[in-house]
């Protein structure tokens, strides 16, 4: 069976392990691992770590079945759509380009229309004056 770039580095590592721990001295490493790493097959790597005490080399697992495509999951609760994401960021700019524009003209003295502006919004916030009759001092 044919040996995978996984195996030939898994060989590689046995050997310098082996060379670690002295058992190998650096001209057999380098003869070792450059064969190893030109072999094909499971027997040519076998033959590389033969005499090194080390795990025996198995052939893979045959592969598993791929298994059915399984219908796509709903976008998880709480998160926003991609549209609603799109709506909040144009809002955050409709917002901040006037906020900075008011930032300038605070700055380089349009502060009346700042306030002009400021007293609309809080006039048009707080909606019309009620029309209750009851007064305190009555």
């Amino acid at each position: 069976m044919r040996a995978s770039d996984a195996d030939r580095e898994l060989v590689v590592e046995i050997l310098t392990a082996a060379f670690v721990q002295g058992r190998l001295n650096i001209d057999e490493l380098r003869l070792r691992a450059g064969r190893a790493l030109a072999s094909r097959t499971y027997a040519e790597l076998a033959v590389m770590i033969a005499d090194i005490p080390a795990p025996p080399l198995k052939a893979p697992p045959a592969p598993r079945p791929v298994r059915a495509v399984a219908k796509p999951l709903p976008p998880p609760v709480g998160r926003m759509p991609a549209g609603a994401k799109a709506a909040v960021w144009a809002a955050c700019v409709i917002v901040a380009l006037p906020a900075v524009w008011a930032a300038f003209l605070t700055f380089y003295g349009g502060f009346v229309i700042l306030f002009l502006l400021a007293f609309t919004g809080l006039t048009l916030s707080t909606g019309p004056p009620r029309q209750d009759k009851s007064t305190i001092a009555s």
